[in-house]
């Protein structure tokens, strides 16, 4: 109960900022509901005139004027109804679109770790979808609702100087019906919070889908994820008929409302008619002030359950404005205006939760311009200290120094500059390779991207096809091969100049002669760079400066290949094996000649 408490506090608390960062447009919205909504009752007003005066006392003299009133009454609340639709409708457009942004801008600096624990579907669908409901807020829908209450409470001053005792028991009928609503409006609230949950849900597990439809394929599993989606889709099916009921029974109860209204008037006001109490003008007056009156009540009841998916949708975006950015404290951090490239790590323990442990009390130093390669089993830690170098997460003890100055305490954006990086699976945006390659320095010349793509032995290829640099690479870089995706982000890496390098078994997906065309460029890239290098092949890191060799969360070898091989440890064991695993594949070529799928990634 507290914590459903707390998330409702901060979405009203959320909302009264949305509302009062717009205040001047609500105010104008007020102002011409209030002109739109009082000419509204110049006609019940004129029909009292047109029977009690011109009718009932041949006052023909007013007949023009009551005319000409009515008209001009209609051609205020014409213009003012537009004014209304289109300044609130524009501004609650703006809302959402700023709402994205902020959501958008908060999460794009998010830890790695929240995007691992959500799928990117699910958090399009929270950018896109849940700041859609805001517009209720700061759209008609607040709006209308104070047009509705607005126009109560004047319809009910008026008729109660028209026929008190009627009205009194209106009242009492009204007070009922607002309970009603009331208690929808909470019961219906949240489940439209887990109505928006389940869709992102649904969403996600949809774009996962369409992601890896190669492996769907591959395995026949379409009809597996036609019942995942299925079984998805009719969760949201179920919320979906629970909100259209709830909101169908405030309609309902709205309708119930108007015809016992509708019935006390033709019994009570029948007889104060015959009776004298008053007069049939002032009846009628009092029918069209009713119908006045009604229409908002019903209009109530529909934007009332628009506001609670509102609020839901608040409550939602609350969570995610609740996790901490990788940049909170980015202010107290000091800046960083040149990166060396020394690198060190003192007694260093990192866990993902509390059951397992990842890093155990790693030390190590690599001088700057140095290359130092990370070699041992899967779930050694070597990815994991990669991580931590570049930032991505943070050590629960010990120390991360960048030319000697606590990693923790240097701003992230100032360092990750002087970062490049080549991943085990390379990411490749929908575009041209031009712009893949100059990702990290949008300003590069022709030349410079030319130049970096001949290093990483890219150009050839590029040059192959019919536009060349301007060759659209598709979705995650699609149209190309592995090997080619590779060498683009390799080229990418080489463009951005930095001075801290990581290739993540960059080389995973070269066949063996372009493996031996980009080695060179390797060297000249990771010249004067400090290199932090990920590989499965052993016999491509035999120049690096240093080895470590990782189990178990631990450094349990350290030293260059000579040193390492002459101690006939653990690293000997590996090189050994995997030297022995090659030549075997190289005299007997079975069918299985996975040369790359080496276990010691």
């Amino acid at each position: 109960m507290g914590t459903k408490r707390k998330i409702t506090w901060s979405a009203w608390h959320q909302a009264k900022q949305l509302m009062w960062s717009y205040r001047k447009t609500l105010l104008i919205g007020f102002v011409l509901m209030i002109i739109s909504r009082t000419s509204g009752f110049v006609l019940p007003g004129t029909s009292k005139w047109l029977i009690d005066e011109v009718i009932g006392n041949d006052r023909m003299d007013l007949l023009v004027p009551l005319a000409l009133t009515a008209i001009g009454a209609t051609i205020v609340q014409a213009i003012t109804s537009y004014l209304l639709s289109s300044v609130i409708g524009i501004a609650a457009q703006k809302a959402i679109m700023d709402m994205c942004r902020q959501i958008h801008d908060h999460i794009i600096h998010l830890s790695v770790r929240f995007f691992e624990r959500h799928k990117s579907g699910e958090l399009i669908s929270r950018i896109m979808d849940d700041a859609q409901g805001i517009r209720n807020l700061m759209g008609t829908g607040i709006v209308m609702l104070a047009g509705g209450v607005f126009t109560a409470v004047l319809s009910l001053t008026i008729l109660f100087v028209l026929f008190w005792e009627l009205t009194l028991i209106v009242c009492i009928i009204m007070m009922i019906f607002g309970g009603g609503m009331a208690y929808a409006f909470r019961a219906l609230r949240p489940i439209y919070r887990e109505r928006q949950k389940i869709r992102s849900e649904v969403t996600g597990s949809l774009g996962e889908t369409l992601s890896g439809v190669w492996l769907v394929k591959v395995y026949s599993a379409e009809s597996k994820e036609q019942s995942k989606f299925s079984h998805g889709i009719e969760q949201l099916f179920r919320l979906i008929v629970h909100t259209i009921r709830g909101s169908s029974a405030t309609i309902a109860l709205g309708i119930v409302t108007v015809g016992l209204v509708s019935a006390l008037m033709i019994i009570l006001g029948g007889r104060a008619i015959t009776d004298g109490s008053i007069t049939l003008g002032d009846f009628v007056m009092y029918l069209f002030v009713v119908g006045i009156m009604v229409a908002p009540i019903i209009q109530m009841a529909m934007i009332g359950t628009q506001i609670s998916e509102a609020f839901a949708g608040l409550d939602r975006i609350r969570e995610l404005f609740e996790e901490v950015r990788e940049d909170e404290d980015e202010r107290q951090r000091k800046s960083l205006p040149m990166v060396l490239g020394e690198v060190a790590l003192e007694e260093v323990f990192f866990q993902y939760d509390e059951r397992v442990s990842v890093l155990q009390g790693v030390s190590l130093h690599a001088s700057a311009g140095t290359t130092t390669a990370l070699v041992g089993p899967s779930g050694s830690g070597k990815s994991t200290l990669v991580r931590l170098i570049m930032g991505f997460s943070k050590p629960q003890k010990g120390r991360i120094l960048i030319d000697g100055q606590d990693l923790a305490t240097l701003k992230l954006k100032d360092y990750r500059k002087f970062l490049g990086v080549v991943m085990q699976e390379n990411f490749l945006f929908d575009g041209t390779i031009k712009d893949n390659i100059s990702y990290a320095k949008p300003n590069a010349s022709f030349a410079e991207i030319q130049q970096a793509s001949q290093i990483a032995n890219a150009h050839h290829f590029i040059e192959q096809f019919p536009d060349s640099y301007e060759t659209i690479v598709g979705e995650r870089g699609i149209k190309l091969s592995g090997g080619q995706r590779q060498r683009i982000s390799i080229a990418r890496a080489i463009l951005a100049d930095s001075r801290i390098l990581v290739l993540d078994e960059a080389t995973s997906n070269l066949d063996t002669e372009s493996e031996a065309l980009i080695q060179e460029g390797f060297r000249n890239l990771r010249r004067g760079r400090t290199t932090f290098v990920i590989a499965h092949r052993l016999s491509t890191i035999i120049n690096a400066d240093q080895i470590l060799v990782m189990e178990e969360g631990k450094i349990v070898e350290c030293g260059d290949h000579a040193k390492l091989y002459g101690l006939n440890g653990r690293y000997r064991e590996l090189y050994d094996q995997q030297h022995k695993y090659e030549d075997d594949l190289y005299v007997n070529p079975g069918e299985d000649t996975l040369l790359h799928s080496g276990s010691l990634s």
